[in-house]
């Protein structure tokens, strides 16, 4: 099973893969993914902005002399990371939510 964490944009929808893929086609690839949306609002972290900053700052930032050798740096940082398995811990609760983004939420009057 692959998990992708997602924006809410309209295409990230299994109804994409039928659009991109035959039906067949589609259908297994929907199978092998599960979907995990991050909220429409709200200052949420990025995940994979966080994962690319890592990256950034543990492997890209020096010059590297070829493709070759920045795939396997690349791939080195990458299964490192997912040894750790550093979980995303997310600090916005429900009731910072409620706080923060309260003009979002309808009005209803008694």
């Amino acid at each position: 099973m692959i998990r992708a964490v997602l924006d809410n944009l309209n295409t990230h929808k299994m109804a994409s893969l039928y659009e991109a893929f035959p039906a067949e086609q589609a259908r297994e690839l929907a199978r092998k993914l599960e979907f995990h949306y991050t909220p429409k609002h709200g200052s949420w972290p990025n995940i994979a902005g966080i994962e690319l900053a890592v990256l950034s700052n543990t492997c890209l930032s020096r010059r590297i002399p070829d493709k070759d050798r920045l795939r396997r740096e690349v791939e080195a940082n990458v299964q490192a990371r997912n040894v750790k398995a550093m979980p995303v811990k997310w600090r916005f609760t429900t009731q910072d939510a409620r706080r923060k983004l309260a003009r979002l939420y309808p009005y209803v009057s008694a």
